[in-house]
C-alpha cells in the first residue's frame, strides 16, 4: 500500500488530531479518585494524579478556577471533580483539565439529599395545603434539642426577653450522630403522646451537612409529618437546609427566629391590652350615645305627633296651598293680560287707518327735509365765503405786485435810473389806478347776483312746494280710497271669528258658531244661523 497524504501522519499531526477527537467527546465528565501527587507551585496552579485501585491519570487545576474551592485539597483524599479531557501534544500524554473539585464523601451525602428529597416530596410530604397551622394564643411550648447545646439557650433567652411567662418543656435529645436519628423521632412522638405543648421546636446549631445530617434522615421526616403537635424546624443557620425543613409546618432561619415566632411580645401585650381596654371605652360611650340618642329620637316622636301640632300644621299647608292657587291665578291673569295687549299691538299694526298716518308722518319728514329754505340758507352761506375768499385775494394780489416792483426798484436803479423813474411812474399811475377800483362796486355786483339767486330760489321753492302738495294730496285720495274705513262708511263690515280669523266664504263657518262684525263705530257679535251659497251670473 503506497503512502498519501490522508493517510500518512506525522507524530504531531496524530496528537494534535487525538486532542480534537478527545476534547469533542470527552467535555464535562464527573470523575471521583485519589489524590496523589499533589503539587502547589508559585505560579498559583494545581497539579496532581486521579487514581483509583488500577489506573491513574494526570490533571491540572488552573488558578482561576482553584481560588473558588473552599477547602485544602491534599494526598490521599477521595474527591470528586468535573473535568475535560485534553492531549498535551508535545509529550503526548492525556490529562484532565479541572474546572471543579469537592470532597467526595460530601458529594455522596448531596445525591443521597436529592434523592430522599425527591421521594417525599412525591410522597407529598412537602405539600402546603397539609402543613398545620400555628394556634392563635401559643400557651406552652416544646423544645426537642441537646440539653447543653447553645441552641436551646438561645431559645431561652429569646423567650425570657420576650414572654417570660410562656410555659417551656424540653425534651432533650442527641442532634449529632447515628443514634439522634431515632432520639429525635421518638421524642417527636412522646410529646405527641403526652399532649402538654401547643407548638414544637426542632432546633440545633449550625454545623456542616455531615453534622447536620439526622435531620435529613427518613424516619426524622416521617415523625415531623405524623405528628398532631404544629412543629417550627430551626435547624442550622439561615443558609442551610434539612430535609426536616421542607417536611416541618414551619421552617425558621435560626433557633432564636423560631422562638420569636411562638413567643407573644410582652410590651407589645401590654399595649395591646390598653388598645383593648380604649376601644372598650369607646364601645361602651358610643352605646349611651346611641341610646340617648334613641331616646331624644322617640321623646321628639311623641312630642310632635301632638294633635294641636298636626292641626298647625295642616292649616299651614293650607295656607300654602291657597297662596300658591291665588299665584297661579294672578299669573294666568297676567298671562291673559299680556296676550291681550300683545293681539292687540299687532291688530293695530295692521289698521289701515294707521299705516296711513305713519306713512303721511314719513312723507313730511320727507318733504321737511326738501325745504327749499333750507337749501337757500346753504346756498347764502357758500356765496359769503367765496365773496370773502375773492376781496382777500385780490388784496394779497396787490400787496404781490407792490412787492415785486419795489425788489425790482431796487434792482435796476443803480444802472438805469431815467429808466427806472419812467417805470415807477408808470408803476404808481398803475398802482394808484388800481386801488382807485371800488370794493363797493365789486360788492355790489355779488349783491345782484345773490338777489338774482335768491329770486331763482323762490320760484323753484314755490314750484316744488306747489308739486309736493299735488302728489299729497293725490296719495292722500288714493289712500282714503284704499282704506277700510272708506268701505264701512258705505255700508259694508268685516267679519271675523272668535280667534280673530278673518271670514270671506260662507264655508268658514257653521251654523251656531259665533262671530264678530266690525263696523265703522264697534263690533256686532252674531251667531251664525244659517249659510247661503250665492251664485254669480256669467256674462
Amino acid at each position: 500500500m503506497s503512502p498519501t497524504e490522508n493517510n500518512l501522519f506525522t507524530v504531531s499531526r496524530l496528537n494534535h488530531q487525538i486532542r480534537l477527537m478527545l476534547e469533542a467527546n470527552a467535555s464535562h465528565i464527573l470523575l471521583v479518585g485519589e489524590i496523589s501527587n499533589f503539587s502547589r507551585p508559585s505560579s498559583g496552579h494545581w497539579y496532581f494524579t486521579l487514581k483509583d485501585d488500577s489506573a491513574q491519570i494526570r490533571a491540572a487545576m488552573f488558578r482561576g478556577n482553584n481560588i473558588r474551592v473552599n477547602f485544602s485539597p491534599a494526598n490521599g483524599m477521595l474527591v470528586i471533580v468535573r473535568a475535560n479531557v485534553t492531549l498535551y501534544e508535545p509529550r503526548g500524554d492525556y490529562q484532565l483539565v479541572v474546572e471543579n473539585i469537592k470532597p467526595a464523601g460530601e458529594g455522596l451525602l448531596q445525591q443521597k439529599f436529592e434523592a430522599l428529597k425527591n421521594k417525599l416530596h412525591a410522597e407529598g410530604l412537602f405539600d402546603s395545603q397539609l402543613k398545620k397551622a400555628l394556634p392563635v394564643s401559643v400557651k406552652s411550648i416544646g423544645v426537642i434539642t441537646s440539653s447543653s447545646g447553645a441552641a436551646l439557650q438561645d431559645i431561652l433567652n429569646v423567650l425570657k426577653r420576650r414572654d417570660p411567662g410562656l410555659p417551656v418543656v424540653i425534651y432533650p435529645t442527641m442532634v449529632q450522630g447515628q443514634s439522634a436519628i431515632e432520639q429525635i423521632a421518638q421524642m417527636i412522638e412522646i410529646a405527641n403522646l403526652r399532649n402538654e405543648v401547643d407548638v414544637l421546636i426542632v432546633a440545633r446549631g449550625g454545623g456542616s451537612l455531615e453534622d447536620l445530617w439526622c435531620f435529613n434522615e427518613e424516619r426524622v421526616a416521617r415523625a415531623i409529618f405524623a405528628s398532631k403537635i404544629p412543629i417550627i424546624s430551626g435547624v442550622g443557620h439561615e443558609t442551610d437546609f434539612t430535609i426536616a425543613d421542607f417536611v416541618a409546618d414551619i421552617r425558621a432561619p435560626t433557633p432564636s427566629a423560631a422562638a420569636e415566632l411562638v413567643s407573644r411580645d410582652s410590651v407589645a401585650l401590654i399595649q395591646l391590652v390598653q388598645r383593648s381596654r380604649q376601644r372598650l371605652q369607646m364601645a361602651v360611650d358610643y352605646y349611651f350615645s346611641q341610646q340617648q340618642q334613641t331616646f331624644d329620637h322617640l321623646f321628639h316622636r311623641l312630642k310632635y305627633q301632638h294633635p294641636q301640632i298636626k292641626i298647625t300644621r295642616q292649616l299651614m299647608h293650607l295656607t300654602e296651598i291657597q297662596n300658591q292657587l291665588e299665584k297661579l291665578g294672578n299669573q294666568k291673569i297676567n298671562g291673559l293680560k299680556e296676550k291681550w295687549l300683545s293681539l292687540n299691538t299687532k291688530l293695530d299694526a295692521f289698521n289701515p287707518y294707521q299705516i296711513g298716518l305713519n306713512r303721511l308722518s314719513r312723507l313730511k319728514e320727507r318733504l321737511a327735509a326738501c325745504d327749499p329754505t333750507i337749501r337757500i340758507s346753504r346756498a347764502h352761506q357758500l356765496l359769503e365765503q367765496q365773496s370773502y375768499k375773492l376781496s382777500q385775494s385780490i388784496r394779497n394780489f396787490l400787496l404781490l405786485h407792490q412787492q415785486k416792483i419795489n425788489l425790482l426798484d431796487k434792482k435796476l436803479y443803480p444802472a438805469t435810473i431815467g429808466k427806472l423813474s419812467d417805470n415807477k411812474k408808470r408803476a404808481q399811475l398803475l398802482s394808484q389806478s388800481l386801488l382807485k377800483i371800488d370794493m363797493r362796486y365789486v360788492v355790489s355786483m355779488q349783491k345782484n347776483r345773490l338777489n338774482l339767486l335768491r329770486a331763482k330760489r323762490d320760484t323753484t321753492m314755490e314750484f316744488l312746494i306747489n308739486q309736493a302738495k299735488n302728489q299729497l294730496s293725490t296719495k292722500c285720495s288714493s289712500l282714503d280710497a284704499l282704506s277700510p274705513l272708506k268701505t264701512l262708511n258705505r255700508g259694508y263690515s268685516v267679519v271675523l271669528s272668535e280667534d280673530k280669523k278673518r271670514i270671506s266664504s260662507h264655508l268658514q263657518v257653521k251654523k251656531g258658531q259665533k262671530i264678530k262684525m266690525h263696523v265703522t263705530d264697534g263690533v256686532i257679535l252674531t251667531e251664525v244661523l244659517s249659510t247661503e251659497e250665492i251664485k254669480t251670473k256669467s256674462l
